[in-house]
């Protein structure tokens, strides 16, 4: 089995599983002035996770931003349905930089991280969260602000909120995730909308908030973690030296 490293702040990752771009211009929403953000996974040693001090489970880097989760840590991520980590499984094959075999495993198995509740409970959590940072952002910026840049800002959660109603709904609704959007344009406008009036992104948050409760999942009600675990054994065996 191929597997590839990854260097992370002068720091080598090795092991490298499954990892590709994500983020706006997984979306379709990037410009010309967009960081392009990937996220990936690795298996640590089997061995380092036997001592007292086990390895260190993220790796975060900018310039290029990337971050890197160990196998465990995503797959604990995933069953709580995190919709950042959850992309991983999701992207188109073009935005896969790097896949091998135990990667392609996961992939296949996607569906089974997945939970009706913990879906609906993440996607509008972090709905939620962003937007309070639109409620906030005045207050955020402080007197003498660069308003260009707030604008800019709250426009980029507005775009986020929405993302993640319309993927949270459809990942709930039909158990499939769609990464790019289908209407970029409309996604900006509701951007620059909301940029200028934060509260206009209430209606479109609470008209999913409704939409979630009215519709049957096809999800279960539980994940079946038995198929990450056995999966994480696997990678366990692989990657254990003794």
């Amino acid at each position: 089995m191929t597997v590839q490293s990854g260097t992370v702040h002068d720091v080598t990752v090795p092991n490298i599983l499954l990892s590709g771009v994500v983020g706006s211009t997984a979306y379709g929403l990037a410009h010309a002035g967009s960081d392009v953000d990937r996220l990936g996974m690795f298996a640590a040693p089997t061995e380092a996770l036997l001592g007292l001090h086990g390895p260190k489970e993220s790796h975060v880097s900018t310039a290029p931003d990337r971050t890197l989760h160990e196998a465990a840590k995503w797959c604990r991520l995933a069953l709580g349905g995190n919709p950042t980590v959850m992309e991983l499984v999701w992207l188109p094959d073009d935005l896969y930089e790097t896949r091998t075999p135990l990667g392609d495993e996961l992939v296949a198995i996607r569906g089974t991280f997945l939970s009706a509740r913990r879906i609906r409970d993440a996607y509008l959590g972090y709905a939620t969260q962003q937007f309070r940072k639109l409620q906030n952002r005045n207050g955020a910026a402080g007197p003498g602000a660069d308003s260009t840049a707030t604008a800019r800002r709250t426009a980029k959660h507005a775009r986020h909120l929405k993302r993640l109603c319309e993927q949270g709904y459809q990942l709930y609704a039909t158990g499939e995730l769609t990464i790019r959007v289908d209407d970029p344009d409309g996604f900006h406008r509701f951007g620059e909308q909301v940029a200028a009036d934060p509260e206009a992104a209430l209606p479109l948050l609470r008209r999913y908030e409704e939409a979630f409760t009215q519709t049957r999942s096809a999800l279960p009600e539980h994940p079946d973690d038995r198929a990450a675990d056995a999966w994480l054994r696997r990678v366990r065996r692989h990657f254990y030296a003794g």
